[in-house]
């Protein structure tokens, strides 16, 4: 965790900043030495990923409390599922397990690691991640992400996580889903809502053609339908005018598991989901600052490599819990603390702690 907090250092300074002032404490053993590059290498291999893993999966958990300020909407936590690349080093082992992603006919320059991460959108903070191939599908790495969901949620996700079995997946944690879809995907008409909304219906893509027209027609009869192969939802769909303001844009479709419109208005709904952007900043504070832009994972091999990574994200999930604890002391919404500053300090003042015994 001290590597991914100072990424710029190579093994032996990062542990001598752990050690700092051991030896001027005098409790230090004059027959100690600070471990070369090699045996700190070794004993990561040792380690493996495991560890890290399974520290990440105890102890990552909302962290927003109930009067954290921009982590909510009414009683419902803001959650959102989004996946990210990491450049890792290139090596025939990191190709042959992450793969290298193409364009045409050219090969990006390293493999990338794909990590797919479940984050609250008020806190930045992420509470569950898969790692796989830059090829790996990206609704294969969220489906065990959604064991973190539970009742009192509202998940966010990008049109690209939608499939029917995924979202029946998903809907079994007992969370409300508030999901962007394809504008082509068929979403008929059950009922109009007066705020601009409308209930409709998801059908399996196995379920025949022949058979939907039947169960439309039962939906909007108000009768009971197998919700192995229809579920109900509502929609919401607008469109945000581009950038330089000619005409309509795209227009965007989001489908939510809140039915009633009088619980949430559809107009709630949609800025909701455009908290869902949030990841994308919590990406970026990974990668670009406390990373380092462009910068290349050290770890050689594939296990290291998502040793590291568990590492990387278990020291993000630190720096936004204090953060979080900070923000809340002084009453403010946690998206007006400066990660980047927030960082510094830590990086100022972390190593100080572990020079004396608990």
């Amino acid at each position: 965790m001290a590597m991914c907090l100072f990424f710029d250092d190579d093994y032996e300074e990062v542990m001598r900043r752990l050690v700092g002032t051991l030896r001027w404490l005098g409790s230090w053993r004059a027959e100690w030495k600070v471990p070369t590059t090699g045996a700190i290498s070794q004993a990561r291999v040792r380690l493996g990923a495991a560890p890290l893993k399974l520290l990440f999966e105890r102890v990552a958990v909302p962290v927003a409390g109930l009067g954290t300020k921009g982590a909510w909407l009414g009683s419902r936590r803001l959650m959102a599922v989004d996946g990210f690349y990491l450049d890792v080093a290139d090596t025939a082992d990191n190709e042959a397990e992450f793969g290298r992603s193409t364009n045409g006919p050219k090969s990006a320059a390293y493999p990338q690691a794909q990590v797919v991460a479940l984050a609250e959108c008020g806190t930045h903070a992420v509470v569950a991640a898969a790692i796989g191939g830059c090829n790996s599908d990206e609704r294969s790495l969220a489906a065990p992400l959604l064991d973190a969901c539970e009742p009192g949620m509202l998940l966010t996700a990008d049109r690209n996580f939608y499939s029917f079995d995924l979202w029946h997946r998903a809907l079994a944690t007992g969370a409300d889903l508030l999901w962007r879809v394809n504008s082509l995907l068929t979403l008929p008409v059950i009922k109009s809502l007066p705020d601009g909304s409308y209930l409709s219906l998801l059908i399996d893509p196995k379920v025949p053609v022949a058979k939907r027209g039947p169960l439309i027609a039962a939906a909007r009869a108000g009768k009971t339908l197998n919700v192995a192969t229809a579920r109900p939802v509502r929609v919401i769909e607008y469109s945000i005018a581009d950038s330089e303001e000619n005409g309509p844009g795209e227009l965007i479709c989001l489908i939510t598991t809140i039915l009633d419109h009088t619980d949430t208005a559809a107009i709630e709904l949609a800025t909701a989901y455009h908290q869902r952007w949030e990841i994308e900043n919590t990406f970026d504070e990974i990668k670009t600052h406390q990373r380092g832009d462009k910068r290349v994972l050290r770890s050689k091999l594939p296990e290291l490599v998502k040793q590291e990574i568990w590492a990387l994200l278990l020291t993000h999930y630190a720096i936004r819990t204090l953060m979080t604890e900070a923000a809340d002391e002084a009453d403010v919404d946690p998206d007006r603390l400066s990660f980047i500053r927030t960082l510094r300090v830590i990086r100022r003042q972390v190593t100080d702690q572990v020079d004396f015994s608990p």
